[in-house]
C-alpha cells in the first residue's frame, strides 16, 4: 500500500494506492498517522481512495482508526473517490454515518 499526502489550502489530502489488507495495514497506518501528526494544523483531512484496488474489513478498521485520530485533533475527516469495489464495502459497513464523503 502506497501512502502519500499534501497540504493544500489548509486541507490535508492523503492518497492511498494498492491493496488494503492485513499485510499492508500496519505500514499504511504508521505512514498515514505521521502525515496527520505532521499536519496537525490542517482544517480538514480528505482520504482519497481512487487507487485502492482491494479493501476488506481491515480497511474499515484502518479508516475508523484514522477517524479517531483526526477527532482527537478536532479535525473533520472525509472519504473521497472510492472505486466501485471499495464503495461496496464502505456502504455495507455503514461507515458513511461516521465518515462522510468529500464534496
Amino acid at each position: 500500500m502506497k501512502v502519500s499526502g499534501r497540504l493544500q489550502d489548509s486541507t490535508l489530502y492523503i492518497y492511498l494506492s494498492g491493496e488494503m489488507d492485513e499485510c499492508s495495514a500496519q505500514d499504511a497506518r504508521a505512514r498515514c498517522d505521521k502525515l496527520i501528526e505532521d499536519n496537525a494544523n490542517a482544517k480538514k483531512i480528505v482520504i482519497n481512495l481512487s487507487e485502492v484496488a482491494f479493501m476488506d474489513s481491515t480497511g474499515i478498521g484502518f479508516l475508523i482508526g484514522r477517524y479517531k485520530k483526526a477527532a482527537r485533533l478536532n479535525t473533520p475527516l472525509y472519504l473521497d473517490k472510492p472505486n466501485f469495489a471499495a464503495e461496496k464495502i464502505l456502504n455495507l459497513s455503514g461507515i458513511y454515518s461516521l465518515i462522510p464523503k468529500a464534496e
